[in-house]
């Protein structure tokens, strides 16, 4: 029998590296990976050619699709992106902001679209621990640093009242901001005034390491921004292949923190960061020994939460269960 044909697409991510090199092969599965200049590029590839067998997705993203007369996907439990994003708030320093309570009635811009995956989060988190809901603001959606394609591919909604605007394609939200012409920046991407040192620029949380660490301490959530997801009908109809697949995502994963935890012994000196080895030891204290998780039970907690800040912020119909939206066999990892 031949082996099965898959196109897998995903960014260039050091835990999927080994399924890339080859050096994690999936057993009865003749797959071809692809890749594209950024990542919405693999998203937009899925959601509207349906370009790819199984895909890497932001959870965003994925979940509008759920609202389509036929969804076409379901996921599996590899988060191909964690990443707290409390460091994701960037203000006008001259704004008046100095705690999240000041964001209230401002003008905020946010990256790509009203509800990016790096939106959704903190816009949680600023309503469920500071009571600042979006709904009290104004939004300005657009790019920052380089012209970015309208994502127009996806249903992009908000509930109805708000004041969400779109910039022109030649806008740069990290200038309005360095302007003061927007008070706050929501942006999955730092803008360039902000790496450059501008001091114009800020950050809400300056010290957001450490209240990121205290916020996972207190909830357990480590955030989730991009999953994989596969075409329902190959969720459907072939889970022995779903099951290799998943494996082997797992154990691309396993392999680059069995790498990273190895050269501690050396201190990483292949690696251009310094301090680095203490940073890996520091994070497996914190998040332990696995300290990227894959799986339902360990992300459980995380995936509750965005679902349900999904449907508060008006981006889904109906406020989708883990049980909904997820490969069913695999629900038990």
């Amino acid at each position: 029998m031949s082996d099965t044909k898959l196109d897998i697409g995903f960014w260039n991510y050091d835990r999927c590296e080994a399924l890339r090199d080859g050096s994690v092969t999936m057993d009865g599965i003749d797959a071809t990976y692809h890749n594209g200049r950024i990542v919405t590029d693999v998203f937009e590839a899925m959601v509207k050619a349906r370009a790819y067998d199984v895909s890497d997705l932001g959870f965003s993203y994925f979940l509008r699709t759920m609202d389509f007369d036929e969804p076409p996907f379901l996921a599996i439990p590899v988060f191909t992106l964690h990443m707290f994003r409390h460091s994701a708030i960037y203000i006008n320093t001259a704004s008046g902001i100095a705690k999240p309570e000041d964001l209230a009635g401002k003008r905020i811009g946010e990256l790509a679209m009203y509800g990016h995956d790096a939106g959704v989060w903190p816009k949680g988190i600023l309503s469920d621990e500071y009571g600042v809901k979006p709904e009290q603001s104004r939004w300005l959606i657009g790019g920052i640093d380089f012209p970015l394609k309208p994502i127009d591919w996806v249903p992009q909604p908000h509930p109805a009242g708000m004041e969400v605007e779109r910039a022109g394609a030649d806008v740069d939200l990290g200038d309005l901001l360095v302007k003061g012409e927007i008070d706050a920046l929501i942006s999955a991407d730092a803008p360039k005034a902000y790496l450059e040192g501008d001091p114009a620029v800020g950050r809400l949380f300056e010290n957001h390491v450490a209240v990121e660490r205290d916020y996972f301490r207190r909830t357990g959530i480590f955030p989730m921004m991009h999953m994989i997801v596969v075409k329902r009908e190959l969720a459907e109809q072939q889970p022995d292949v779903l099951r290799t697949v998943y494996k082997c995502f797992k154990d691309a994963k396993a392999a680059c923190e069995e790498k990273l935890v190895r050269g501690m012994t050396f201190n990483n000196m292949t690696v251009m960061i310094p301090w680095l080895t203490a940073l890996i030891a520091e994070n497996r204290k914190a998040l332990g020994a696995d300290w990227w998780p894959y799986g339902i039970e360990r992300n459980r907690a995380a995936l509750d939460t965005f679902l349900r800040y999904h449907f508060e912020q008006g981006l889904s119909k109906k406020h989708w269960r883990i049980e909904e939206v997820f490969v069913p066999y695999l629900l038990d990892d």
